[in-house]
């Protein structure tokens, strides 16, 4: 399954490449009156991104925000950050979209899993061996994550599943697919 996250001008990550800005967030409406807000996730790995301790940024600013802490409300999570020292100061946030600088070697904890951004753009090489496409995007529709696979100009949509996409090479920049005949369009070969 493929994970939802999407370069900033701060520091050097210790990959010693640029970070990447992946937006996680948007600011929903005030929750109580001690400054905490709902936020609208965007992120595979909330628990990850809204950590107490974590900066955040303001997309589009320099702005930062720091997460004191976060928790579940049933289905939204609750973030109290430490610059919203009361519900007005939250109420003002909303709409916000939250943006944390990653560094672009970071994976999901789970080996099996992969950032959007980390397979948009791989070659798509058949089962038998040649290339005969690239990920042009990955969808995340409600029963599972779907490879939109460009080939020569005409798109294919794939399931991102291991039996039809058995393997995931990030350092060779291929993904390559199971021998399943029309995976890729009538009579292929693939």
């Amino acid at each position: 399954m493929a994970a939802s996250e999407g370069a900033s001008e701060s520091l050097k990550e210790p990959s010693g490449r640029e970070p990447l800005e992946v937006r996680v967030g948007v600011v929903g409406r005030a929750h109580g009156v001690k400054g905490e807000v709902a936020v609208e996730v965007r992120t595979d790995e909330p628990e990850r991104r809204f950590a107490a301790g974590q900066i955040l940024r303001i997309e589009d600013t320099t702005r930062t925000l720091r997460v004191v802490s976060s928790r579940f409300h049933g289905r939204r999570l609750l973030v109290r950050f430490a610059e919203f020292g009361d519900r007005t100061a939250a109420e003002r946030s909303l709409g916000v979209a939250l943006v944390a600088d990653v560094d672009p070697a970071e994976r999901p904890v789970d080996p099996e899993e992969y950032f959007d951004r980390q397979l948009v753009g791989l070659s798509v090489r058949s089962a038998g061996g040649p290339i005969v496409g690239t990920v042009a995007a990955v969808l995340h529709l409600p029963e599972q994550d779907v490879l939109e696979i460009d080939v020569d100009g005409a798109r294919h949509l794939v399931p991102f599943v291991a039996a039809l996409v058995p393997e995931v090479d990030l350092s060779s920049g291929e993904v390559r697919l199971a021998d399943v005949r029309g995976l890729l369009g009538e009579g292929d070969e693939n």
